[in-house]
């Protein structure tokens, strides 16, 4: 059993930026990728961003490309995603989730994929 938490949400003003960190529990005895998911008021959970067990490969929602970066630390057991530029349609809780590896690159933006989830953090940021 892995457990995520994240921390770094908070509120900031439109153009700001903050850094979400994810950290797991204890070192997985397998390679997982991990993601990024989302979710506003009255909304559906929705993909943000994705890494692969090395990093190598990152993938992202269309509206935060460019303006967030999913990046991680394998020794740290803790993956992070630096959010720039914030509008205040990023206001949300944000989830991190841990997946397996397999079919990662067709299947990183589907939740189901993630077994494994954290409590999430809010963002908040105003106009």
């Amino acid at each position: 059993q892995v457990q995520l938490v994240e921390s770094g949400g908070g509120l900031v003003q439109a153009g700001g930026s903050l850094r979400l960190s994810c950290a797991a529990s204890r070192r997985s005895s397998s390679p997982y990728a991990m993601g990024w998911f989302r979710q506003a008021p009255g909304k559906e959970r929705e993909f943000v961003a994705a890494i692969s067990w090395g990093g190598g490969l990152t993938y992202y929602e269309a509206s935060v490309k460019g303006r967030f970066t999913i990046s991680r630390d394998n020794a740290k057991n803790t993956v992070y995603l630096q959010m720039d530029s914030l509008k205040p349609e990023d206001t949300a809780v944000y989830y991190c989730a841990a997946g397996g590896i397999t079919d990662f690159s067709v299947r990183y933006y589907y939740s189901g994929y993630y077994g494994y989830w954290g409590q999430g953090t809010q963002v908040t940021v105003s106009s």
